[in-house]
């Protein structure tokens, strides 16, 4: 069986779009749907949950590009250090009771990266890089407690016994220091940076490290153990819950290790007493915080270990970065991250809230006042923020606009509350624009009963919600109902194909499916299932003697299924021949044995009519060019043998000659050029030699045939 092969240009049909003419639904229902929603004093929950955040004042502006730590004494007396690239020196902030702030020492050093309280509400700060720990009192009076003669101080912690713990870089040391400021190394990692450090209810120091991602609990001994390595570089902050769990948060792609060059061995260094001056090693690139840090890839994560040390990872995302972690009054992990400023609350393993978007890039520590506030610093610019205990009076949602795709009907909107009480009100806008402005339409009261109620916004393109709660109130998901306005398909092109093939036999079954795909768990329904082409396109033919075809291009912007019908008209004739209807595929082949010859046309009309009630249906429609049916075999004239040359003509009605072929004694057909040695023309003359013929009698068949591959065979006699 001979098949040919179409040009796939205008081979299949427009697959259909995920846009069929049907009611649809824009479902907002997860954290991942408010990315780009605006959010004001409302935190939405990893499910989805959206809630009142918590109330959120600033009390200091630092006018300082970074604050990098924030402390609460006793009295209520709120402390933040910092600083900034190219700053002459590092300074201390204090906000007592009443509110009012001052700067409280100007320290030596760049910035502030550490800051702690004793039991006698005494505060210290430490400054970096290359810098010390200064004790500074309730007026400003600084002195140097404690100098770790290291190039980094990263964290700072007291135990039980009113010990500080001091973790610094580059030479991935932890020191300890006694109330009267001497102190030694307590504990040597094999990393560059020992980057964040807590006491936990043991006494046992808990430490993360850089470029390692280690987490580590050094005994109070001094003995180490690895908790777990994380599959992050840097280790940026741990913490001790009050149920004996830890937290700790890593960041960054960890990078393979340098390869580790031998080196003559050095003599042994001499001892050294923790306030005696040591060469230092060269700088290092400083971790994710500070002056002239690098950019850190490759997101953060979260892990808790708990008391028995079984890690398991229980927050991560592949942008933020976690600056800090913290608790808030009830105990639940808080996470400081950028660039977005925001602050995330550990609710259980599996879900997260995110509680606030900071407008500074940064939000950088945070430590939790006894009346349940949390305090927050932040960087790019340095501000104190201080969130609840109290949650928000009020707070907005407006969401992402929708885009419809067409201009679309609105119908109802569903918007499923929780069980606490409080008040949620919601309004719509509309517009042909893709973005809101001021030519949308006013916002619209969406009138609930229950929960449900009819949008009220114009018919448009594009649809925005405004949500508005008030109290406790609690909402899971937003859900509104629309159906774009019906259009036209559009019928692009049709082609009549080669004579003498045909299309293949459609072996696609046109019972609906009895089976139905879900959507992967965790994935939510966001709209009705697209239409579904029945035809995968139309690129080969069979050779099938006296058949034609025609195929056609079409497509429907809504991605409604389209039915065709095809019909034909002689070119004498007035009126259309149908062929065939209700076709489903995008071409059609038909025997033309049972048409007369001559030119025809053949008119195709495409309809959404499968997807679309009736009366709404669309249709389109588009001719072919003119095109011949020819059945009828070309004549041969005058065929006759004079001289040794055999000459005759061949004439057709209505294609051209497309070649001759003789054969002598039945032999061999041998093709022939006409006279004029084109092929070109209706009627065309032929004449051939006859040598080296034996005597006696010889028979030459001819064989003519025309474009259509008609042929015809005349016989001559020659003695």
């Amino acid at each position: 069986m001979t098949t040919l092969r179409l040009v796939p240009a205008v081979a299949a049909i427009c697959a259909a779009s995920a846009l069929a003419v049907e009611t649809r639904h824009w479902t907002q229902d997860s954290q991942s749907d408010y990315e780009k929603a605006t959010l004001k004093r409302v935190s939405v929950r990893s499910d989805g949950r959206l809630a009142l955040a918590p109330k959120v004042d600033e009390i200091l502006d630092a006018s300082t590009p970074y604050l990098w730590a924030v402390a609460v004494d006793s009295k209520g007396n709120r402390y933040a250090g910092g600083g900034g690239p190219g700053a002459s020196s590092a300074k201390l902030f204090v906000i007592d009771a009443a509110g009012k702030s001052r700067v409280l020492a100007e320290l030596p050093g760049m910035e502030i990266h550490a800051l702690a309280v004793d039991r006698r509400d005494r505060v210290y700060a430490a400054t970096s890089p290359d810098g010390k720990i200064y004790r500074v009192a309730a007026g400003g009076k600084s002195e140097v407690f404690y100098d770790p003669q290291a190039k980094y101080i990263w964290a700072m912690a007291f135990n039980r016994q009113g010990e500080m713990f001091v973790a610094t870089g580059d030479q991935g040391e932890i020191h300890r220091v006694g109330a009267d400021g001497k102190g030694a190394v307590f504990f040597r990692s094999e990393e560059t940076h020992a980057r964040s450090l807590a006491v936990d209810a043991a006494g046992n120091v808990i430490a993360g490290t850089d470029p390692g991602g280690l987490i580590l609990r050094v005994s109070p001994k001094g003995e180490g153990f690895v908790l777990h390595q994380s599959g992050k570089r840097e280790v940026t902050a741990v913490a001790a819950a009050a149920d004996g769990a830890l937290y700790a948060a890593a960041v960054g792609t960890r990078q393979p290790p340098m390869p580790v060059l031998a080196a003559p061995p050095a003599p042994p260094p001499a001892p050294t007493s923790p306030q005696t001056a040591r060469p230092q090693a060269a700088a290092v690139p400083p971790p994710s915080f500070g002056a002239g840090a690098p950019a850190l890839t490759g997101g953060s994560e979260i892990w808790r270990i708990d008391r028995e040390g079984l890690p398991r990872k229980v927050w991560s995302d592949a942008q933020e970065v976690v600056y800090a972690l913290g608790f808030d009054a009830q105990g639940r992990p808080l996470a400081a991250t950028g660039n977005q400023g925001r602050i995330y609350r550990l609710d259980s393993d599996l879900l997260s809230t995110r509680l606030i978007s900071a407008t500074p890039s940064q939000v950088t520590a945070l430590a939790t006042a006894p009346d349940g506030a949390v305090y927050a610093a932040t960087g790019n610019v340095g501000l104190v923020l201080r969130l609840g205990p109290d949650a928000a009076s009020d707070g907005t949602v407006e969401s992402e606009p929708l885009d419809a795709g067409f201009f679309s009907y609105w119908g109802r909107l569903r918007l499923a509350a929780g069980l606490n009480a409080g008040s949620a009100a919601i309004e719509t806008r509309s517009g042909n624009l893709d973005r809101p402005q001021k030519n949308w339409s006013p916002w619209a009261a969406v009138t609930l009963s229950g929960d449900t109620g009819r949008v009220q916004s114009p018919p448009a393109r594009f649809l925005q919600w405004r949500l508005t709660l008030k109290g406790p109130a609690e909402v899971r998901l937003v859900e509104i109902a629309y159906l774009a306005r019906n259009v036209a398909p559009v019928l692009e092109q049709v082609e009549i194909t080669p004579p003498n093939y045909r299309f293949p036999a459609q072996s696609l079954s046109l019972t609906p499916s009895q089976t139905l795909t879900l959507q992967p768990l965790g994935r939510q329904r966001r709209a009705a299932a697209p239409a579904v082409s029945l035809d995968s396109g139309a690129n080969s033919v069979q050779s099938a003697r006296g058949y034609l075809g025609v195929r056609w291009l079409a497509r429907d912007e809504n991605g409604d299924a389209l039915a065709a019908k095809v019909e034909i008209r002689g070119g004498n004739e007035k009126e259309w021949k149908l062929l065939k209807d209700k076709l489903r595929a995008n071409h059609f082949s038909w025997d033309s044995t049972a048409f007369p010859d001559g030119e025809y046309r053949v008119r195709v009309t495409v309809s959404d009519a499968p997807d679309n009630p009736a009366g709404s249906e669309l249709e389109a429609r588009l001719e072919s060019d003119a095109f011949v049916i020819d059945n009828t075999p070309p004549e041969i004239l005058g065929l006759a043998a004079q001289g040794g040359v055999a000459a005759w003509k061949a004439r057709d009605a209505l294609n051209i000659i497309e070649k001759a072929e003789t054969s002598l004694d039945g032999g061999e057909w041998k093709p022939v050029l006409p006279v004029t040695r084109l092929a070109d023309a209706t009627e065309l003359d032929y004449s051939v030699k006859l040598e080296n013929l034996a005597p006696g009698e010889h028979t030459l068949a001819v064989r003519v045939t025309d474009e259509y591959e008609n042929h015809s065979v005349a016989k001559l006699l020659i003695r």
